[in-house]
């Protein structure tokens, strides 16, 4: 198991708030990956910069790719246009290995809201992994889902971090605060253009 797989089964409970921003959580799961990958010595931080080293030990294959796309060619990539490359979409990835693993529900069709699904697992050495971190409040990845926005503990969140932890948590709310920035800016965009054409 992944620091990002451990986040995307705690994003994944039901009982988890539906608001959360899937490109939100995409940052952060990208922040897991890359949390996970210093911790195994295939990353250092070199000031803001990501520095490749060792291949990690994982059968993991989202964080194998992970570590394939560093850029090891200086200078090298910072933390946060890490986490904007690789968080595209990252999310719905997550997710789908997830439910093709049959550890969490698939998502209720939006065409068909009636439709009878698979019931979610009710237990497993991976979910009782992620519920014992979560549980616990296990700093890293307590940081990252306030980030994403399960959770609002962001105070808690940042004690017990080792410096580079820090700072790719810290680099992932910069991240998420120009994603918010970047949906103010259309929504005020679009109002703009309606109210064009109600003027009409």
């Amino acid at each position: 198991m992944t620091t990002a797989r451990d986040l995307s089964i705690v994003a994944a409970d039901p009982e988890t708030d539906p608001a959360v921003e899937q490109g939100d959580l995409s940052l952060a799961l990208a922040g897991a990956e890359l949390i996970d990958l210093i911790d195994s010595q295939a990353v250092t931080l070199d000031g803001d910069r990501l520095v490749p080293g060792a291949s990690p030990r994982t059968d993991d294959p989202l964080l194998r790719e992970a570590e394939s796309l560093l850029i090891r060619r200086a200078p090298h990539e910072t933390v946060v246009d890490w986490l904007w490359r690789r968080g595209r979409d990252l999310a719905a990835r997550y997710r789908a290995v997830l439910e093709a693993e049959g550890l969490v529900a698939p998502a209720r069709p939006h065409r068909n809201p009636f439709s009878r699904s698979r019931p979610a697992p009710t237990d497993s050495p991976d979910l009782r992994r992620a519920a014992d971190r979560w549980t616990a409040r296990e700093p890293v990845l307590t940081g990252l889902a306030a980030a994403a926005g399960i959770t609002d503990q962001q105070d808690a969140a940042l004690t017990g971090l080792t410096d580079e932890q820090g700072a790719v948590l810290g680099g992932v709310y910069d991240a998420v605060t120009q994603l918010a920035a970047v949906r103010q800016r259309r929504s005020i965009e679009k109002a703009a253009f309606d109210n064009i054409w109600r003027g009409q």
